[in-house]
């Protein structure tokens, strides 16, 4: 094999190659020939359209590479002029799919006949009914350790009863609607960036534009609704999880009923909170779907970006969960409030 290598690489420079008769060519066959042609294609080669695309993808890899090398090796403020041009690139990346989404919602509001209903289904359920178990436990060991640590500063001072102020609060305007964020982020956020990544790879992708299928109708809008009407639900079953674990705690830690603690609930806690914490659970919902959605679009044909845009999509989505909830915070801070 090294000697017909060697007398590949010894061929003059305008010699005519042909690959007529080569019926099947994989990566490691490429990558010898690429190898023996010294890093680069031939001028006169007859070649296939399928091998032809497997030396352009070994050409993309050793070009990769080759960057990445360089980059290593630049300064800091490269490096940080870099990262400021790549993030300008994929903000205007998420704000054309943001306006390609509203095109899409027009459309399916024109035409709701024709609209990928077996997809927005499909996505609630998996998204949705199969998240009630993590979130329900989640939110329960919240609920109880939220309680537990409130209970014995309130003991202290002879507030025990306040103790349905703080679980309240803080539950149904922060903790319910952040939780269940990050969960779904990490759960559902993931698998999407995942299953777009793999049609990529397999090349669905390729194959849908070809066919004239747009990947915003068909792949963006379906999961991006069907998270708007999920993440709500999920809130609210998250809310009910917690407050129970803390009503739980709360009789086992200060004897305060749970009768007691439904009845001073609606009290403490003002129905303000409880429509804001839903309405963050949509604007989060539509966040994660759109990270998700935008990492798994832009993942590469190979196996090492499809790790690293999944990972990418889920710190960036709850990153993005965290700064919203942040101007929630800050633009409803006098809503819901008892002064």
């Amino acid at each position: 094999m090294r000697s017909r290598l060697h007398e590949l690489a010894q061929a003059p420079e305008d010699a005519h190659w042909s690959l007529a008769d080569v019926e099947r060519l994989d990566h490691i066959g490429g990558q010898l020939l690429w190898q023996a042609w010294n890093g680069k294609l031939p001028a006169h080669l007859d070649a296939s359209e399928g091998q032809q695309r497997v030396f352009d993808r070994i050409a993309d890899l050793h070009a990769e590479g080759w960057k990445k090398h360089i980059v290593d090796r630049f300064n800091p403020v490269t490096l940080f002029g870099a990262g400021v041009l790549s993030f300008g690139a994929q903000l205007g990346t998420g704000v054309t799919m943001l306006g390609q989404l509203a095109f899409d919602l027009l459309r399916f509001a024109r035409v709701p006949q024709r609209g990928p209903w077996r997809e927005i289904s499909a996505n609630i359920y998996n998204v949705g009914y199969k998240a009630l178990g993590i979130t329900a436990l989640v939110g329960f060991l919240i609920g109880i350790v939220l309680s537990y640590l409130s209970a014995n500063q309130l003991r202290t001072f002879g507030a025990s009863t306040f103790i349905v102020n703080i679980l309240g609060m803080a539950v149904i305007r922060e903790l319910g609607p952040v939780l269940a964020a990050i969960l779904i982020a990490g759960r559902s956020g993931s698998a999407i960036t995942a299953q777009i990544g793999v049609m990529r790879v397999t090349e669905e992708l390729d194959a849908m534009r070809v066919m004239g299928i747009s990947h915003g109708f068909r792949l963006i809008m379906p999961r991006v609704i069907a998270l708007a009407i999920s993440m709500p639900l999920l809130v609210a079953w998250t809310d009910v999880m917690a407050l129970g674990g803390g009503m739980l705690a709360a009789r086992m830690q200060l004897g305060i009923s749970a009768a007691y603690f439904l009845r001073a609930l609606p009290d403490a806690v003002p129905v303000a909170n409880l429509w804001l914490g839903l309405g963050k659970g949509v604007v989060f919902g539509i966040l994660i779907a759109l990270t998700a959605c935008h990492f798994g679009l832009r993942i590469k044909p190979n196996t090492q970006s499809l790790g690293e845009g999944t990972t990418a999509s889920v710190v960036t989505s709850i990153t993005i969960v965290i700064l919203a909830d942040a101007i929630f915070a800050i633009l409803f801070k006098d809503v819901g409030l008892r002064v």
